[in-house]
C-alpha cells in the first residue's frame, strides 16, 4: 500500500473478513463466535454473493447421496437458515422431517431457497453476533511488512480508507488479497462461459430460469456436444471483460424471455443476476494442493468434510493445510479461494465447502495471526465443539 501514510486510518479490527459470500458469512460468524471484533468488507450492497445475487440459489447437498450426512456446523446452519419461511424447491422431506429413506435413490440432502430473503436473515445472523458489516466497500490493496498483512486500503463512498487488521480471511472468490498481498495464486484456465441465470413469474407464479451453464465447460457430459450461449470465455478479473459479460448476459435474457412470451404471454422477467455468474477465477497456491482423486482418504488435519454436487459417493477431508500459504502468514483462505485442483475446483466453489472451509477460516483467524503456526488440534477441538465431523470414519 503506496500511500499508506495518506490514507486515514479508521480502526483496527482482530479478524477482516474480505468478501461476503457464503464463505464470508460463514467465516465471520466463526470469528464472532470466539469472541473477536470482527469487521466484514462486502462490495455489494447485498450479502450472500453467487447464491443470492447470482441467483444461483440451490444449496446443494450436504450428504454424500448414500444416507451419510457429511458436512455439519455452520454449514447445516446455513441451508436451515436460508429456508426459514419455507424452501422453493428441492425440499428434503427425509433430511428435515425424517420422512422417508435416505438411500441413493432418494433425494439428497439440498434445497431451494429466496435469494433475497436469505440475504437479508444472514445479514441479521452476523449482527446479532456483533459482525461490522461494510457495504460498498473494495479492499484495493494491502500493507505488507515482514510476511504480515498490517492493513487493508479499502475504497467506498467514503474515499479511500484503512483498517489495522490481526488476522484476514479471503473470501473474496477471486483471491483478491492474496494476489494484492503477493501470495502465490493460480488462475482457472478453462475460462468461464458465458450464464444469464434470471427469475421470472407467470400464472404459474415464481421460478428461476437456469439459462447457461454453470459448471466446468469444457467437461464431458454423457458424450454429448455443449451448447453455449457465447462462444467467449470469461478469466472473470478484468473489468471491462466483466461489464461485456453482463451486457451479453442482459442480451440473452432479454431473447430468451421474448421467445417465452410467444407461448405465455403474461410471463414476467422478476430478478435479473446483479452481479457476472463467473464460477472460478483465481485460487491460492496453499502449503497443500487437494486433487479429485483423494476421496475418501484421510487428512490429518482436516477442518470438516465435504461431498460431491456432481455426482453421489465421493467424500473429502478438507485440509487446513488448503486454506493458507507459508508467504503471508496472517492470511487464510475460503471457499472456491482454496487450493484444490481445476477438477475439484468446480466442487469446492459450492455453497456447503464454501461454509465448511468458512467456518474453519473464520475459526482458525479467531485464534492465530501466523496460520502456518497454528496448533490445528486446537482448532480441530474448537470445530468439534461447533459440531463439525473431521474425518470419513466418524460419520455415523
Amino acid at each position: 500500500m503506496n500511500d499508506t501514510l495518506s490514507t486515514k486510518m479508521i480502526r483496527t479490527y482482530d479478524v477482516a473478513v474480505c468478501g461476503g459470500g457464503i464463505a464470508g458469512i460463514a467465516a465471520a460468524l466463526a470469528a464472532a463466535r470466539e469472541g473477536r471484533r470482527v469487521l466484514l468488507l462486502e462490495k455489494q450492497y447485498m450479502l450472500g454473493g453467487l447464491a443470492t445475487a447470482g441467483l444461483v440459489t440451490t444449496y446443494l447437498p450436504l450428504c454424500d447421496g448414500y444416507g451419510r450426512q457429511v458436512s455439519f456446523g455452520i454449514a447445516e446452519e446455513l441451508l436451515k437458515l436460508s429456508i426459514t419461511y419455507g424452501a422453493e424447491a428441492k425440499y428434503p422431506e427425509n433430511w428435515l422431517d425424517g420422512k422417508g429413506t435416505r438411500t441413493e435413490k432418494d433425494k439428497r440432502y439440498e434445497v431451494r431457497y429466496n435469494a433475497q430473503i436469505f440475504a437479508i436473515l444472514a445479514e441479521q445472523k452476523l449482527i446479532e453476533y456483533g459482525v461490522d458489516i461494510l457495504y460498498g466497500s473494495y479492499v484495493v490493496d494491502v500493507e505488507l511488512q515482514e510476511g504480515r498483512i498490517k492493513a487493508l486500503c479499502v475504497e467506498n463512498k467514503s474515499g479511500r480508507t484503512a483498517y489495522g487488521v490481526r488476522s484476514v480471511v479471503d473470501a473474496t472468490g477471486d483471491c483478491d488479497i492474496a494476489h494484492f498481498a503477493k501470495a502465490p495464486t493460480e488462475v482457472f484456465k478453462q475460462g468461464n462461459v458465458l450464464a444469464a441465470w434470471y427469475c421470472y413469474a407467470n400464472e404459474n407464479g415464481y421460478a428461476r430460469q437456469s439459462l447457461g451453464v454453470a459448471d466446468i465447460p469444457d467437461e464431458e457430459k454423457n458424450g454429448e456436444e455443449r451448447q453455449f450461449l457465447h462462444e467467449r470465455r470469461f478469466s472473470g478479473l478484468d473489468g471491462e471483460e466483466l461489464s461485456d459479460m453482463t451486457v451479453l448476459s442482459h442480451k440473452a435474457t432479454l431473447e430468451h424471455w421474448l421467445q417465452r412470451r410467444e407461448s405465455d404471454p403474461g410471463v414476467v422477467i422478476a430478478t435479473l443476476a446483479t452481479i457476472p455468474q463467473v464460477r472460478m477465477t483465481r485460487r491460492i497456491v496453499g502449503a497443500y494442493t487437494l486433487t479429485h482423486t483423494e476421496e475418501h482418504t484421510y487428512a490429518e488435519d482436516s477442518i470438516g468434510l465435504v461431498s460431491s454436487w456432481k455426482k453421489r459417493g465421493p467424500v473429502y477431508e478438507v485440509p487446513f493445510r488448503t486454506l493458507y500459504c507459508k508467504e503471508v502468514k496472517n492470511l487464510v483462505v475460503a471457499g472456491r479461494c482454496t487450493s484444490v485442483n481445476e477438477t475439484l475446483w468446480d466442487v469446492m466453489r459450492s455453497i456447503p465447502c464454501c461454509a465448511v472451509t468458512g467456518q474453519a477460516a473464520g475459526t482458525a483467524a479467531a485464534m492465530t495471526e501466523d496460520f502456518s503456526s497454528l496448533d490445528v488440534k486446537a482448532l480441530q477441538d474448537v470445530l468439534r465443539k461447533s459440531g463439525v465431523v473431521l474425518h470419513e470414519k466418524e460419520l455415523v
